[in-house]
């Protein structure tokens, strides 16, 4: 058996395996970067950046419908599937290129091309790549004195699915398509399914979401979960509690029967089944049992946030294989925070780990920053919520978006901003915002002191602010507003 000896193997080449990469190097140039499949990243093949692209033209076409309101008529929106499709694939492999040509821009010596499974804490079998890849790896085994876990994830598929045959697909699937289809049944209402199921319905295609206990796009605050709710069951069909499901085929038909949220039997009919119920880690392809890895119950590796060190002091994970904050700019993080371990190990260094923000571009966007509602409840925290309703906001109504609910929350006593939830327009820039206050430690008081420009959405997350300092017992400073604008504004 041809054995290799670095000082780290870096098992992964997506975001976090390449981030890791770049850190090891500034401390030694014996690595291995294992990859068996193909290079690119999840969020440039079959994640972030394509499911954009397919929301950009969904959304587009969706405007026009606003036209009339501002009292201008258009015949346009004509859906070209093909075309459409097209430029999503293009503009995808565009995105991929750009990390194909980071890794062959590393030290080829250091890339090796084979799936890796742990022998035992420091060796790793190397089995050979997809078959559409390079040959066989010049060695049978890597011995590694220290180990980056970077093996991403992949799409997760119940079984009771899998009589729906040929006709089921995952989200990763539906970028590869040719054309849009007439009729999809989206199984899965939390951050991928919302998306692409709206899209595709905005796009003409014939869309039923399906969801289980009432929960939509992974909104835990119990108001907004249900402003959002009835905003996007009243624009396409929601099942977002479906009974006693049953998927069987009927020639090249998907047949979906189900109870649906009124307790009505039902029968529907679809091109293809769309599983979007979440991913699973690719750590259960490691033989982790004999490297000694201490788990969850899902398998997956218990691990340190601030250093990304597991039980075995010498391994580290990042990325979506740690399946804790599966988002590419956590990844960025955590790769970057293993990769500087490994390199220094055993100098190990904690840094504390950025603000949560995560955001859904369905429309109107959802939008979560720091302490979720969900978890100050789980923990005990006294807090005070302040909210506004986008529905009255000036600059929203004037732009006729019009809809959607922001709750702030912050800890009673200090006035500490701890986080928010969100679903309404601009949640994403109003989300960054609040994330980078709440990472500085700023109190709603703080906050109110800062600047708000007229007229912007931005206002309606000050009226918010306001109603959370009065929540709060805060005697508030007189600021201007704009009072014939209405709430929000």
């Amino acid at each position: 058996m041809k054995t290799s000896k670095v000082d780290v193997a870096i098992i992964g080449a997506g975001t976090a395996g390449m981030v890791a990469y770049a850190q090891v190097r500034k401390h030694t140039d014996r690595i291995a970067l294992i990859e068996g499949g193909p290079f690119g990243t999840t969020c440039a093949r079959v994640g972030c950046m394509p499911s954009k692209l397919l929301i950009a033209p969904a959304e587009a076409r969706h405007r026009l419908q606003l036209l009339p309101e501002f009292g201008i008529s258009t015949d346009a929106g004509k859906v070209d599937g093909a075309a459409v499709m097209r430029r999503v694939r293009e503009e995808r492999d565009r995105f991929v290129s750009f990390a194909v040509d980071a890794v062959a821009s590393f030290d080829q010596a250091h890339v090796v091309r084979a799936y890796a499974r742990f022998e035992d804490a420091h060796r790793l079998h190397l089995d050979p790549p997809d078959p559409d890849q390079a040959g066989a790896p010049a060695v049978d085994c890597i011995e590694a004195a220290r180990i980056v876990i970077a093996t991403g994830s992949r799409p997760s598929i119940p079984e009771v699915f899998k009589s729906a045959g040929d006709r089921l697909i995952s989200s990763d699937d539906v970028f590869y398509w040719q054309d849009l289809p007439q009729s999809v049944a989206v199984f899965g209402a939390g951050a991928i399914g919302v998306e692409l199921g709206q899209a595709l319905h905005r796009l003409g295609v014939r869309v039923r979401l399906f969801g289980q206990d009432g929960a939509i796009a992974g909104v835990t605050d119990p108001e907004i979960r249900a402003y959002a709710a009835r905003t996007l069951a009243a624009e396409m069909p929601v099942s977002l509690n479906a009974d006693k499901v049953r998927v069987s085929r009927d020639a090249d038909v998907v047949v979906v029967d189900f109870i649906d949220d009124e307790g009505v039997s039902r029968s529907e009919r679809f091109d293809w089944l769309l599983a979007a119920t979440g991913r699973t880690s690719n750590v259960d392809r490691l033989g982790l049992e004999n490297a000694s890895v201490e788990r969850n119950q899902r398998g997956v590796p218990l691990f340190d946030p601030m250093t990304m060190q597991t039980s075995q002091k010498h391994i580290f994970i990042a990325g979506d294989s740690a399946a804790d904050r599966p988002i590419l700019h956590e990844a960025a993080d955590e790769g970057h925070l293993a990769g500087r371990n490994a390199g220094r190990y055993p100098e190990v260094l904690g840094e504390p780990r950025r603000t949560p923000l995560g955001i859904v571009f369905c429309d109107p966007q959802v939008a979560f920053v720091g302490e979720r509602h969900a978890r100050l409840i789980e923990d005990g925290i006294d807090f005070a919520t302040g909210q506004v309703s986008f529905e009255e906001q000036g600059r929203s109504r004037v732009m006729a978006v019009n809809q959607g609910l922001l709750r702030v929350y912050a800890e009673k006593g200090s006035g500490l901003l701890l986080g928010a939830e969100m679903f309404g327009p601009s949640a994403e820039h109003l989300a960054h915002l609040l994330a980078w206050v709440v990472q500085l430690r700023k109190t709603v008081g703080e906050v109110l002191e800062l600047p708000f420009y007229h007229p912007v959405i931005e206002e309606g997350l000050r009226t918010a602010l306001r109603m959370l300092n009065k929540e709060l017992g805060m005697a508030p400073k007189p600021l201007p507003s704009c009072m014939e604008c209405g709430p929000g504004a």
